[in-house]
């Protein structure tokens, strides 16, 4: 399942984040790639450790836990902290899939979280570079993604995805993994489904009594079937 989350950032928090990336410490983006995947990647990449990567992705969590849409599509156990990369010059990234286990660095030796989904939060507007599309490949065909500055894309880190040359301007992108609360991807598109369906009833019908049994329903669900 795909799902677009719009205005993860406000617009003063977009603009810091752009401000404080122009003149960043880019690096070899191949320092985060599994080794197959360093064949097939070719970006700019923020270290893990830069005041501005710290900074930022402090920021974007917080965004994040404010946002109902982000939350109600991932169900977050745990968040790997975001981390930024850029494509310019024709640099892209080749199809490939995620490593399943990353390792967070800043919680001790390492907390080893699951990647149940993979997250991109577009940082450049569309019409600022051409090409570097997000191409995502799952059960129901090919995806291509380009979204709007401080809009975020989530979809299954078991898919193929691949981001295609960018061929003039540069594409700036935070992203990062999520170990979700509800491993199997179906039951989370069923407990989203639901959650939306509640959200929407529930601005009519508040106090309806079907629309109490369908949150005890979604909360019940979450309790059986959620990781804690």
């Amino acid at each position: 399942m795909l799902l677009h989350v719009p205005n993860v950032l406000s617009p003063e928090e977009l603009a810091h984040c752009r401000q404080r990336l122009k003149n960043a410490p880019w690096a070899d983006g191949r320092v985060t790639a599994g080794h197959q995947s360093a064949l097939a990647k070719d970006n700019l990449q923020l270290p893990e450790d830069s005041v501005e990567a710290r900074q930022l992705g402090e920021l974007i969590l917080d965004a994040l836990n404010r946002h109902p849409t982000f939350f109600a599509g991932a169900l977050p156990r745990h968040i790997f902290p975001p981390l930024f990369n850029c494509y310019q010059g024709g640099g892209s990234f080749g199809l490939h899939v995620d490593n399943a286990i990353r390792y967070d660095r800043r919680a001790g030796q390492g907390m080893p979280i699951r990647t149940d989904l993979s997250a991109t939060l577009f940082l450049s507007e569309p019409d600022e570079y051409e090409g570097g599309s997000l191409i995502i490949e799952d059960t129901f065909g090919t995806h291509t993604v380009k979204l709007p500055a401080g809009d975020l894309v989530l979809y299954p880190s078991s898919s193929l995805h691949q981001v295609e040359p960018v061929v003039q301007g540069a594409r700036v992108a935070a992203f990062f993994w999520i170990q979700s609360l509800i491993r199997d991807e179906s039951k989370r598109r069923l407990l989203l489904e639901l959650d939306v369906s509640i959200q929407s009833l529930t601005q009519a019908h508040a106090n309806h009594a079907d629309v109490l049994r369908l949150t005890g329903v979604y909360h019940n669900l979450l309790r059986a079937w959620s990781e804690t």
